[in-house]
Parts: C-alpha cells; sequence; structure tokens
C-alpha cells in the first residue's frame, strides 16, 4: 500500500481490546486512532490510549471528524496530533474538500518542513474562505444535529424492525470524552426489511457516501462492502450486513422520523 512505499509498515487492531494495543506498540511509532469508530460508533478511552502510547514511546493521532470540535477536544486527552475531515462537519454544506491537521507547535513544524513540500497539497482561498464561513455556524449547528440524531436514534431503538442502533449516546461511557454526539450513526434492520427498497422509498434522506453536510444522507454497508476489494463480506468489514448508515442534516426532526417510518413500512416484506 501507501505507507509502504515509504518502508512504513502498519498493523491493524481493536481499539477496544486493550490487550491486543499493548502487545503491538512495542517498536511502533505511531498509533493512529479514530473515535467514535466508524461505523459501528464506538468510543475508545482516549485517556487511557494516550497514557498506554507514551509510555511506549509512541506518537498518537486520532482523526476527530466524527465528534468535530465541539463536542471532543483530543489534545485535552494526551493525543499528540489532531486530525480533520474539514469537509464534514467543519465546511458543513457539503461544497469543500480540505483537511486540518492541530498539533503542538514541534509536530506543526515537523510537518510543514518534512511532509507537507512533498505531499500536502495548498488550500485555494476560497475553499479557506468557504472554511471559515462554515466555522461561524459550527457550534449551532452542531447542537442541532445533536438535539436530532439523539431524537431519531432513540425513536429508531424503539421500533419493532429495528435490531440495534450504533449510536454513542445510547450508552455512554463514564470514561466519556464526548461533550454532545454528531448526527452520524448506524441501525441494524430484521430480515424483513428489503434494504434496496427502503433506500429508494426515503424522500429527504438521499444515498451518499459523505456526511456532516446540510443535508440527510443514507448508506448500506452492503454498498461499501461491494465496492471494496479488499472485503469479501460484512464479516471481514466488520460489520452487520443489515446495517444502515445515516447522517442526519438539518431538517427538521419530525419530518425525518416521518420519512424514516414510511420507509420502514414501506421495505417490510409480507
Amino acid at each position: 500500500g501507501f505507507c509502504q512505499r515509504f518502508g512504513i509498515t502498519t498493523e491493524f487492531v481493536d481499539g477496544d481490546d486493550e490487550a491486543a494495543i499493548r502487545a503491538a506498540l512495542p517498536g511502533a511509532s505511531l498509533l493512529y486512532l479514530e473515535s467514535p469508530v466508524s461505523w459501528v460508533m464506538s468510543e475508545l478511552n482516549l485517556n487511557k490510549l494516550a497514557t498506554l502510547a507514551r509510555d511506549a514511546g509512541a506518537v498518537t493521532i486520532i482523526d476527530n471528524s466524527w465528534a468535530s470540535p465541539i463536542f471532543q477536544q483530543p489534545l485535552l486527552c494526551g493525543i499528540d496530533i489532531v486530525v480533520h475531515s474539514a469537509s464534514k462537519y467543519i465546511s458543513g454544506h457539503s461544497d469543500v474538500v480540505a483537511g486540518l491537521v492541530i498539533a503542538s507547535q514541534q509536530h506543526i513544524n515537523n510537518i510543514a518542513r518534512h511532509i507537507s513540500p512533498f505531499l500536502g497539497g495548498k488550500l485555494s482561498a476560497h475553499e479557506a474562505s468557504l472554511l471559515m464561513r462554515g466555522l461561524r455556524t459550527l457550534p449551532i449547528r452542531m447542537k442541532h444535529h445533536h438535539q436530532s440524531g439523539m431524537a431519531l436514534a432513540e425513536q429508531l431503538h424503539a421500533h419493532p424492525q429495528v435490531t440495534a442502533v450504533c449510536h454513542p449516546g445510547l450508552q455512554p461511557q463514564p470514561w466519556s470524552t464526548l461533550r454532545g454526539y454528531s448526527g452520524l450513526f448506524a441501525f441494524e434492520v430484521t430480515e424483513q426489511i428489503d434494504i434496496p427498497v427502503f433506500c429508494n422509498a426515503l424522500q429527504l434522506f438521499h444515498m451518499g457516501v459523505s456526511w456532516g453536510g446540510f443535508e440527510s444522507l443514507v448508506m448500506p454497508a452492503v454498498s461499501v462492502i461491494n465496492q471494496a476489494s479488499e472485503f469479501n463480506s460484512a464479516v471481514d468489514f466488520g460489520v452487520s450486513p443489515r446495517l444502515i448508515r445515516i447522517s442526519i442534516g438539518l431538517e427538521e426532526t419530525d419530518d425525518l422520523w416521518a420519512d424514516l417510518q414510511q420507509a420502514l413500512a414501506t421495505a417490510t416484506r409480507a
């Protein structure tokens, strides 16, 4: 892969498996994290993982795109470097391709001198101005994503055709570093639900691989699995084939719930 061309080897471990992480850290230079974890939305204990990596002499990086800076600030947990896909919540309007890196001056200087000249793209002035626009409304948008996403997760959790809801707010951890929840989560449906019919029946949700914008999106896990050559099945991907991910936009919560209800009813096999 990409890293191997630079003499870098990688090993994937379960972020919830402390023993596996301890076993992988000796000799490692970097521990790369994402929390909550994509698709299953499980939250990692950032304080503990930062300590484990520091004791092993490894730098920590976390993708904090899901929570945004509004709901989680990993630097306060001891994480060394934070990255964001600014195309998601920070932009908020699905019209920017950009990324952000937040770290100590030492790390930023190292990136600027030894990495950016060879790998880093340059953000245009127009896209930078769009990000500034997004930052001005980020707090109020995240408040809506939190409230609407939490309400819909609870309603789906109670629906008879839904077997599980993957949302960190439904079972908050005592060590959680999240101060709120974004609008991205997933849920599993029973075998009675025809997933393609469900997705096509939605009126306010649109199929889309991204998330974090003003519009509500839906993406069944099987669609990602079918397009990823390295995965042969949902088991390989680490999720249920009945899993559906949704990104809650800025529409009215009641309208979105009505849309989900009618789509589930339409997709229920007799």
